[in-house]
């Protein structure tokens, strides 16, 4: 009977343990919705900084080519710029080991053409997916998918 209390006890702070590193993945992850809410605030961009490996990368196609950390936040800054109300809201999120996949809602109301459109204040509302993995407690990549063609339709009124 000692040993299988030892194990039940064993199994408990293992469990504990993994959940606790389960969190603090999440936690990690929810850094890179912060910034792009908020792509123009310094605090969000050093915690992006700290969440994420030197060779992140941000794959959007299967072209072969990703972004790099530092392109990735140039773009978010010209974000910031374009669209000042920017939101990036986590709508669920699910984790399995180092991987956790986000669905979230962007929206926003670009303050000149986006992509060429010219959405004369218009607002978009999309449907955004994102895949980050994660290694030693750091996003080394994120697969993602934006809904870029509603955001289109909706700016130019159609």
């Amino acid at each position: 009977m000692h040993i299988k209390h030892l194990l039940g006890a064993a199994t408990v702070a293992f469990a504990a343990c993994a959940t606790s590193v389960f969190a603090d993945n999440k936690a990690t992850v929810t850094v890179f919705y912060d910034l792009l809410s908020d792509p123009g605030n310094a605090e969000h961009v050093e915690a992006f900084q700290g969440a994420t490996s030197d060779g992140w990368e941000s794959i959007g196609d299967y072209s072969g080519k990703a972004k790099s950390r530092e392109a990735f936040l140039g773009q978010m800054g010209g974000f910031a710029q374009l669209m000042p109300d920017i939101e990036w809201a986590i709508q669920d999120m699910h984790q399995d080991g180092d991987t956790v996949i986000v669905r979230s809602r962007a929206t926003g109301t670009p303050v000149g053409p986006f992509f060429g459109v010219d959405g004369q204040g218009r607002s978009f509302d999309i449907l955004t997916i994102d895949i980050h993995e994660l290694e030693d407690g750091k996003i080394v990549r994120t697969y993602h998918v934006e809904d870029w063609a509603t955001a289109l339709q909706q700016l130019s009124g159609k």
